[in-house]
């Protein structure tokens, strides 16, 4: 096997389930220290976050993965252990395979082997790795961005080892992400007795109205490559089990994707104004998961539309479809971001798996992408 195999089996036999790194950023640090890199342990709460640089100055291009993997489910329900690294007619079968740990192991072989042959790049090269990118992502890069702004880092360009790619390697170059924002609404009512609604309140009834119009409603028409906003109610729960009672509570869970058209302070209040609207009783608890970003053209668009067609044999679809990613943290630093991975059909399945051959090319997919912008 190849190096890069042989690393992402290495990473992939630590069972890091979010928010749990079990050894992986240390394997990673040791290896680039070697190569020269100055390597910052970053804890914060449970979650461990590598931040690794080389050189000084700018531009500041950074590499940004996550060790983390979401669970494997019922291990009786995989080919083999997720946990055991197996190649199988031309594939890697693993739990993180995908993503990201194919992506991350090779982002280090790129690293050490620009450093190697550039050891006086212009700018500075990094590498960002969390274990809090499937979790909840409070502890994760959102912390270290935070701890960017306060020291006043600069980065530049960011590539994302994100699992983008759709049929083959490098057929899709992502050069954004909606952003997603989470609610969580409780609608009261007055319990009673169903054969007297007089004496009480019904909050599914009166809910039921607010939530068509929102759901119904177009938010805009979209923003240049981004879909129209989308609001989609993901669980509704009221009752007591009995048939014959009216619940006084009525717990209601939505979430919007939406685009550059938007910032969450202002979704937010259209969907109170359609609930006061309604005379609604509630309470509500946003959860602001990260704002939409996209890249415009430029030299990091254009390095990578030059790079990806040579991998892939035709000029790429760039897109800002799927769902989010770490670069919604990253972006509101100033950096322009884009994201660059294998195949993401089996991410989160059972049996995840990455193309041998395509694990094999990404090291000199990003390596070529580096050298261009930074050699």
């Amino acid at each position: 096997m190849s190096e890069v195999v042989n690393l992402t089996k290495e990473l992939i036999t630590r069972p890091s389930i979010t928010t749990d790194d079990a050894g992986c950023q240390q394997l990673i640090a040791e290896r680039l220290q070697r190569a020269g890199f100055n390597c910052e342990h970053l804890r914060f709460g449970d979650v461990d976050n590598l931040w690794a640089t080389h050189g000084e100055g700018a531009p500041t291009l950074v590499l940004l993965g996550h060790t983390d993997v979401v669970p494997p489910g019922p291990r009786e329900a995989w080919a083999s252990d997720p946990f055991v690294p197996e190649v199988r007619d031309g594939l890697l079968y693993g739990r993180g395979a995908a993503d990201m740990k194919g992506s991350v192991a090779a982002f280090v072989l790129a690293l050490e082997r620009f450093v190697a042959l550039h050891p006086d790049h212009r700018g500075r090269v990094g590498l960002l790795v969390t274990s809090d990118e499937e979790g909840d992502a409070i502890d994760g890069v959102r912390k270290v961005a935070e701890l960017f702004r306060e020291r006043g880092e600069r980065i530049d360009w960011c590539i994302t080892g994100e699992p983008s790619s759709k049929a083959k390697l490098g057929d899709l170059l992502r050069v954004g992400r909606r952003g997603t924002l989470s609610a969580t609404l409780t609608v009261r009512g007055i319990q009673g007795h169903v054969a007297y609604p007089e004496k009480a309140r019904n909050p599914i009834h009166q809910a039921m109205p607010a939530l068509a119009e929102l759901a119904s409603r177009q938010w805009d028409e979209g923003y240049e490559t981004f879909p129209p906003t989308s609001f989609q109610v993901s669980n509704i729960n009221a009752g007591t089990g009995a048939n014959n009672v009216i619940p006084g509570e009525l717990r209601v869970l939505f979430n919007l994707r939406y685009n550059p058209n938007w910032q969450a302070s202002q979704l937010e209040q259209e969907c109170e104004a359609v609930l006061r609207a309604h005379g609604l009783e509630y309470a509500m608890h946003w959860h602001r998961g990260g704002e939409p970003f996209h890249t415009p053209e430029g030299p990091l668009r254009a390095t990578a539309r030059e790079v990806l067609a040579k991998f892939a044999g035709g000029r790429p679809e760039e897109s800002t479809g799927g769902g989010t990613s770490d670069a919604r943290f990253i972006a509101p630093l100033g950096a322009q971001c884009i994201e660059i991975g294998p195949v993401n059909a089996s991410i989160h399945k059972v049996d995840e798996h990455v193309a041998v051959a395509d694990l094999e090319a990404l090291p000199d997919l990003y390596l070529e992408l580096i050298g261009k912008l930074l050699a």
